[in-house]
C-alpha cells in the first residue's frame, strides 16, 4: 500500500450510451436484488457481532467472515452503481458475492492481518460520530413511518439530477459522475471502518472520479496489508450454505433483539414491589365513564400456567377527585353502561384514542354494584390488584359518585416473574443460531 491510500478501494466506470428512460424503472428491476440483500445484510450484522468478539480476544478478523462481508459490500455496491447510488450503468448486476471482473463497478478491501483489540471497543460508535454526521447529509435521515418527515440525502439528489439530465439530453454529466463517485467512496470507507474491517480511519477527503486516486508509494511500506484475493464463483452447494446461514442469521438477530428487549424491560421497568408497570398515561372523557374493550382470557384449562407466567395484574390510578376503578365481566359492564354516556379506549398508540358512546347518566354510582370481580375507590393514588381467570373482562374508570367528567392518570402492569429467564433463554438461543450462521456462511464462502 502507498502512504495515503485507503484499504477500501471502490471504483466505477461510467458506461456510454445510457438509456434515457431505464432509470425510471430500475427500482422495479432491482427488487430481486433488494430481497436477497435484505437476507445478506442481516447475516452481515450478526457476523460483524461475532467478529467483534473474535477481534477483542484474538486481534484478528476471522477470514471466512471477512470474505463474506466483503462479498456483501461488493454486491451492494454493484446494485447501488446500477440503481440510485450512481445510475452509471445499464448492465444488470450479477447475483454473486464474488468479484465480477467484467462488471463496471468494483470494490475490494485489504485483509488486515492484525487489528487493535482496544480500538474495536470505540471505533464503531465514538470515533465514527463525525462521519455519522456526514453520512446523515450524504444518505439522508428521518423516519417517514413515524411523523412523515424524511430528508433525502445529497447522493440521492445528485443522482436524481443525473437522471433528469439523461432523460432530456441522453448524457450523464461527467463532473457530476465524478462527484457522486467521490461521495459513494466516502460512504464505503466509513461502512468498512464501523464494520470493524480496518483500523485505518476514513479520511475527511473527497476523492472524486471513478478510479481510486493514484499516489506516490513509500519505500518500503511499514506494515503491508494483504489484499483480499478475488473470490471465485461458488458452486450450488456454497450458495445453499450461504442462504441457510443468512436465514439462521435473521433468526439469530430476532432472538438476540427479543432477548435484549426482555432483559432490558425486566431490569428497568419494575416498581418497588416487583411489578412490571407501563408508564403512567392520562385518560380523560367528558362523559361518565372510561371503559376498556373486551379482553378475552381462555387458558384451555391451563390457569396455573397463566398464573405462573402473568401472576397478579396491578392497576394504579391517580386523580384530583374520588375515583372508582373496577374489573368486571364484559356482559355485566355492558348492561351497567347501556344508555350511559362514556368513552371506550380503542388504541394506546402515542396517546389514548376513544370511541364515544352517547347516552345519559348512570342510574347508580359504580360502587353500589355487586358484579365487580375487584375494585378500588378513593382520593389520591389508588392501587387495584387482580388475579386473571378465564372469561371476558373489561376495566371501568369512573368518578366514585358517578358524575360526569372523568380524568385520571393510569398505569397497568403484572408480576411477569419468568420474563428475565425468557430473555436469557432467547439470548442463548440467539447465540446458538449466530454460531450456526457463522459456520454455514464460512463453509459456503470457503467452498
Amino acid at each position: 500500500m502507498d502512504a495515503s491510500s485507503s484499504p477500501v478501494r471502490i471504483e466505477g466506470r461510467l458506461d456510454e450510451g445510457l438509456s434515457r428512460w431505464l432509470w425510471l424503472v430500475k427500482w422495479l428491476l432491482a427488487i430481486p436484488h433488494y430481497i436477497v440483500l435484505a437476507f445478506l445484510w442481516a447475516a452481515f450484522v450478526v457476523l460483524t457481532f461475532v467478529a467483534f468478539f473474535a477481534i477483542l480476544f484474538t486481534g484478528r478478523y476471522p477470514r471466512g467472515i471477512f470474505d463474506f462481508n466483503v462479498g456483501v459490500l461488493r454486491w451492494t455496491w454493484r446494485v447501488s452503481f446500477y440503481s440510485y447510488g450512481a445510475l452509471a450503468t445499464d448492465r444488470y448486476p450479477p447475483f454473486t458475492l464474488g468479484d465480477a471482473a467484467d462488471y463496471p463497478a468494483q470494490l475490494e478491501i485489504a485483509y488486515p492481518e492484525q487489528l487493535s483489540r482496544g480500538l474495536v471497543l470505540v471505533k464503531w460508535w465514538l470515533l465514527a460520530i463525525p462521519h455519522y454526521l456526514v453520512l446523515a447529509v450524504l444518505l439522508g435521515w428521518g423516519d417517514p413511518g413515524r411523523d412523515g418527515r424524511a430528508w433525502p440525502g445529497l447522493i440521492a439528489l445528485l443522482v436524481l439530477f443525473a437522471g433528469v439530465a439523461l432523460l432530456f439530453t441522453t448524457r450523464y454529466p461527467r463532473g457530476l459522475f465524478d462527484f457522486v463517485l467521490g461521495l459513494d467512496r466516502w460512504v464505503a470507507r466509513v461502512v468498512a471502518y464501523v464494520a470493524l474491517m480496518t483500523d485505518a480511519y476514513p479520511p475527511f477527503r473527497l476523492d472524486q472520479g471513478g478510479a481510486e486516486p493514484a499516489t506516490e508509494p513509500v519505500d518500503p511500506p511499514a506494515a503491508p496489508m494483504e489484499a483480499a484475493p478475488r473470490a471465485r464463483r461458488g458452486s450450488a452447494g456454497s450458495v445453499v450454505l450461504v442462504i441457510l446461514g443468512s436465514i439462521a442469521a435473521i433468526v439469530a438477530l430476532g432472538l438476540l433483539a427479543g432477548g435484549c428487549g426482555a432483559v432490558g424491560v425486566d431490569r428497568t421497568m419494575r416498581d418497588d414491589d416487583g411489578f412490571l408497570m407501563s408508564p403512567s398515561e392520562e385518560f380523560a372523557t367528558a362523559g361518565y365513564a372510561i371503559a376498556s374493550e373486551r379482553a378475552e382470557i381462555d387458558t384451555g384449562g391451563a390457569e396455573r400456567a397463566l398464573d405462573a407466567f402473568l401472576g397478579t395484574v396491578r392497576i394504579t390510578s391517580e386523580s384530583d377527585r374520588a375515583l372508582f376503578v373496577g374489573v368486571a365481566p364484559a356482559a355485566d359492564v355492558a348492561r351497567y353502561l347501556g344508555g350511559v354516556e362514556h368513552s371506550v379506549v380503542t388504541s394506546l398508540e402515542r396517546r389514548p384514542r376513544y370511541a364515544q358512546v352517547s347516552g345519559g347518566a348512570p342510574a347508580t354510582p359504580p360502587g353500589e354494584q355487586e358484579f365487580w370481580a375487584t375494585s378500588t375507590s378513593g382520593l389520591g393514588e389508588q392501587t387495584l390488584e387482580w388475579a386473571p381467570e378465564d372469561g371476558d373482562w373489561r376495566i371501568v374508570v369512573m368518578n366514585a359518585d358517578g358524575s360526569r367528567g372523568v380524568a385520571a392518570e393510569l398505569a397497568i402492569g403484572a408480576e411477569l416473574d419468568p420474563l428475565l429467564w425468557i430473555g436469557i433463554g432467547l439470548l442463548a438461543a440467539g447465540a446458538v443460531f449466530a454460531g450456526a450462521a457463522a459456520l454455514l456462511i464460512t463453509l459456503g464462502v470457503r467452498r
